[in-house]
């Protein structure tokens, strides 16, 4: 799939089913005086669902369905029969989609599970037949229930992409790079900054036929919690991810000053950041010799203190089994 056709936010406004309204029939038939009442009950409107499909990653088959209906509830008839319900309709959305109200701007559900059901919008309840209201004192009752309305509404749609592990860092960072070498996945790799313009998965085939997911997020610069760059949009899918490994080049001139930059941005969108997992990944180590990588590792353990870190070179596959086996380790304690 192309990078124009992943959408992850939509809008889209819901309908479901009127129900029918009861009937207000009276039995007729030969030999038999007054039958009296027997409208049945309108049947129940349509519900909308949402149903997890973890077949689908992006929104795009939503792109351009934005009034979805629901049908509405068949009126009750003689006989005490019953309307027929309503059409269900059912939209089906990837893993780790949010639902919000459009309006209020409250958070409804999220879709995490696949097969998983959640009705969006109910349907209206069938009225009651004249049946219902017949009695002693009321013994021909030519009035019935109407159905009621469905329910209407704007509703967001978002995707957060479910992946063990982020990969956050600044633009021409390399992380797409670095994804292409450890998955199979073929991103969009040039020498320009944002190169990436929507999250690409991969997935890392590791030991004895397990496997986790790696999601590739656009650069992050400073200022991208208030809106600055390409990150800000994207910023909602590190939120999914156990791991974060932050990607900051060795020929970057102040490594710990970047890193401290993009767990800033992550701060300021949501704190709840800092309680994730997190490796430091050095990339480009390539272009060091042992002696320059033993003074810079002495250095780097100072400004560290305690964050975990690493060297690699995605170009010359350096260090690449060491950092699935430490990521392995940090996803499964």
């Amino acid at each position: 799939m192309t990078e124009g056709n992943f959408v992850d936010y939509v809008k889209i406004y819901v309908s479901s089913g009127k129900g029918g309204k009861g009937s207000t029939h009276l039995h007729r038939e030969k030999f038999i005086e007054k039958g009296g009442p027997d409208g049945g009950d309108g049947g129940r409107g349509g519900h909308v669902y949402l149903v997890g499909n973890k077949g689908l990653w992006t929104l795009f088959h939503l792109k351009f369905a934005r009034h979805i209906k629901a049908g509405h509830g068949g009126d009750g008839g003689g006989d005490r029969s019953t309307g027929a319900d309503g059409e269900d309709k059912i939209i089906e959305v990837p893993l780790g989609t949010v639902v919000k109200d459009k309006e209020t701007g409250e958070t409804l559900f999220e879709i995490t599970e696949h097969g998983e059901k959640q009705i969006l919008a109910r349907g209206g309840k069938g009225g009651l037949g004249n049946w219902h209201f017949r009695s002693s004192t009321n013994q021909t009752p030519r009035y019935a229930q109407p159905g009621l309305l469905g329910i209407e509404m704007d509703v967001i749609l978002e995707l957060k992409v479910l992946a063990d592990v982020g990969l956050v860092g600044f633009p021409n960072a390399g992380k797409s790079t670095l994804l292409s070498v450890l998955t199979s996945a073929k991103p969009k790799i040039a020498d320009y900054p944002f190169t990436t313009l929507k999250p690409n998965l991969g997935i890392v085939a590791y030991r004895d036929f397990q496997s986790f997911v790696i999601a590739d997020i656009p650069g992050i610069i400073e200022g991208a919690a208030e809106g600055k760059g390409l990150g800000h949009y994207f910023l909602r899918h590190i939120e999914r991810n156990s791991t974060l490994l932050f990607l900051v080049p060795v020929d970057t001139p102040d490594i710990k000053g970047e890193y401290d930059i993009l767990v800033n941005e992550l701060t300021k969108y949501n704190p709840e950041m800092l309680d994730k997992e997190r490796l430091v990944v050095i990339s480009k180590c390539d272009m060091l010799d042992d002696e320059l990588k033993a003074e810079l590792k002495a250095e780097l353990d100072v400004t560290f203190k305690g964050v975990p870190y690493m060297f690699i070179s995605s170009v010359a596959q350096q260090g690449l089994t060491d950092l699935k086996d430490k990521l392995w380790k940090m996803l499964n304690e």
